[in-house]
């Protein structure tokens, strides 16, 4: 039987550890004390993922994101960043669509819905 090759959503998702993956998702969902909390750890932080929901909350590009750049090991890393970089730069063509890839191979990467959603990042800003 031949060896399958491990599913890239499932390596991939090993980037986020589950204390900074328990913090997006509280970020996303609206809790009150998640983005000054994401904000205090961002400073001595390597996971990308919080790094990006870093400046997408400082709304502006910044040390957080190019550290995100740098800690990106995987290609869902790269594209979480590449969102970042869209949504900063007001890029609202190139956000749709960056998102709308990323979405399609994980759908199920809620910081990147938050990230393409103008609406909620301006909410928690």
């Amino acid at each position: 039987m031949p060896e399958q090759a491990p599913d890239p959503q499932a390596v991939d998702a090993r980037t986020v550890d589950p204390r900074s993956a328990d913090l997006l998702h509280r970020l996303v969902t609206h809790d009150a004390g998640a983005s000054a909390e994401i904000l205090a750890r961002s400073a001595t932080s390597v996971c990308p993922d919080l790094l990006v929901a870093a400046a997408i909350l400082a709304d502006r590009p910044s040390p957080d994101l190019d550290r995100a750049q740098r800690c990106a090991t995987t290609a869902r890393d790269r594209q979480l960043v590449a969102l970042a970089a869209a949504r900063l730069g007001g890029d609202a063509e190139l956000l749709d669509a960056l998102a709308r890839d990323h979405l399609a191979d994980y759908p199920d990467n809620e910081l990147a819905a938050w990230i393409a959603d103008p609406a909620a990042v301006k909410e928690r800003a």
